[in-house]
């Protein structure tokens, strides 16, 4: 049983979230499940995800920094680097005073932001440490006005954003916060009570939607506990029926154990998640171009970072395979977006600048990777006129590149994206199907494209092996 104070404030809750609501989404995980999806998100298929907050201060182990030091089982390096640069009375809220985000400038990171070729961003709004990047009525003290930059990062971002790109804007936030005494208490009491959800988690969510308008809810810190103690299922009902974003709000999956993968708009079921093979509902890959951290860290090697090839290569077996993916770059504690990370980003504007149209708005092919060359995967455009092949890696031994599953037809065209060539020689692989591409007077180096081509086939299907075709002509 949770206790008197959590049910009383958990009736005023679920009174406002449900009762004046037109109820056509109620309450519960069969009923939120049946909701569309709004159309932009699977169409935009590149997003940029920003981890910023305190933790880029120190920027010394990840955004778990403070957990590292002191969480249950403190990282002996990170206490040992703490003891040795910080006085011994030093706290994690000292390194607040520090988080001036000085040199930050929205309409940069807009521009920044608008020359990767993403359609969407997320930022943290607020990480496990609790600090909100907003004005937060339920964060006294510990929010970027009250403390720090002193200002509204949250808003400065999202008006840059909104003035000068076409890109949604989105909102990270974390449900759970490391060493908040009323998450604490929830904890001890093995959440029975709810006071930390009642109190703080759910007014402040409806705050960040009421204020900002977000179209996309990234949830997160949920794993320790049910969504019936984050009244999880009570909070996407007011969301979808009476919120302003009711209409266009996606959320991804995390809002309580044995829940990611299950329920959401779209699924993220971990971190990094690409399973390589089709996935039918909705889901999304979010992952580093710092393949150790999501925040900055000073001590970040070369070596650390994604390559652009690594990260293209993320993006087209991704959404071959129906997802979308959402591209992380941590800021400085001074407000920076951080050379190597400006310079990924640009490229791979310049990269979708060419390619884009194998990418946004595209549909799953009926083969996701091809059948005898592993570095070809498939898209589609939506009417199925063409067939999109992105090849990972050139040929520097052949003239030839062969591919397993397209059947040709009388009328099959190839042509490759970013290149002046108008149309390019081919010949069947067998009698059964496939496709041998030849691309003898194409100059790699003359190809817009630096890394990942991708050759656009037009009246192509799907090779069906032998006994299949059999099966299907005997019907």
């Amino acid at each position: 049983m949770y206790s008197s104070p959590a049910r009383i404030f958990n009736a005023v809750i679920l009174f406002s979230f449900v009762l004046f609501t037109n109820q056509k989404y109620a309450p519960d995980w069969n009923s939120l499940d049946k909701r569309s999806l709004p159309l932009w998100y699977d169409e935009s298929k590149v997003g940029i995800f920003i981890h910023w907050g305190v933790f880029s201060v120190p920027s010394i182990e990840s955004e778990w920094m403070w957990w590292a030091w002191k969480g249950d089982n403190p990282n002996p390096e990170t206490v040992a680097f703490m003891e040795k640069n910080y006085p011994a009375d030093w706290t994690y809220a000292d390194f607040a005073r520090e988080f001036r985000a000085e040199f930050f400038d929205p309409n940069e990171w807009a521009d920044i932001l608008g020359a990767s070729g993403a359609k969407y961003v997320v930022l943290t709004s607020k990480h496990h440490e609790g600090f909100t990047l907003w004005p937060s009525k339920y964060s006294f003290s510990w929010n970027a006005m009250d403390v720090g930059p002193k200002r509204d990062l949250v808003g400065d971002l999202a008006g840059a954003i909104r003035a000068r790109t076409n890109l949604t804007f989105g909102l990270y936030h974390s449900l759970y916060e490391w060493f908040n005494p009323l998450y604490l208490e929830d904890k001890k009491n093995q959440f029975k009570t709810q006071y930390f959800p009642s109190m703080k988690i759910l007014p402040e969510l409806v705050e960040l939607v009421e204020t900002y308008k977000p179209a996309v809810i990234w949830s997160d810190g949920d794993w320790e506990a049910p969504d019936t103690y984050w009244n999880s299922t009570e909070f996407l009902a007011w969301l979808y029926n009476e919120s302003p974003v009711k209409d266009v709000v996606v959320v991804n999956d995390r809002w309580g154990f044995g829940v990611p993968c299950q329920h959401g708009d779209f699924y993220t079921c971990s971190d990094r998640y690409n399973p390589g093979h089709l996935v039918t509902h909705k889901w999304e890959n979010c992952f580093t171009i710092d393949k150790v951290s999501w925040g900055f860290r000073r001590p970040a090697k070369l070596e650390d970072y994604m390559s652009i090839k690594e990260l293209l290569q993320e993006i087209v077996t991704t959404v071959s395979t129906g997802g979308n993916v959402l591209i992380n770059v941590g800021p400085t504690a001074y407000g920076k977006i951080a050379p190597i990370y400006e310079e990924r980003l640009r490229q791979m504007g310049s990269w979708l600048k060419v390619n884009g149209e194998a990418i946004y708005n595209s549909v799953p092919w009926k083969y996701q990777n091809d059948t005898v060359n592993s570095n070809v995967w498939y898209t589609a455009s939506k009417d199925g006129q063409y067939v999109y092949a992105s090849l990972l890696v050139w040929p520097n031994s052949t003239t030839e590149i062969k591919l397993g599953a397209p059947v040709t037809s009388s009328g099959t065209t190839i042509t490759l994206l970013g290149s002046d060539v108008d149309a390019i020689q081919w010949r069947p692989a067998s009698y059964d199907g496939g496709i041998i591409i030849d691309v003898s007077n194409i100059k790699i180096y003359s190809l817009a494209s630096d890394w990942v081509w991708v050759f656009k086939l037009e009246n192509v299907r799907g090779y069906k092996p032998f006994m299949e075709s059999k099966a299907n002509d005997e019907n």
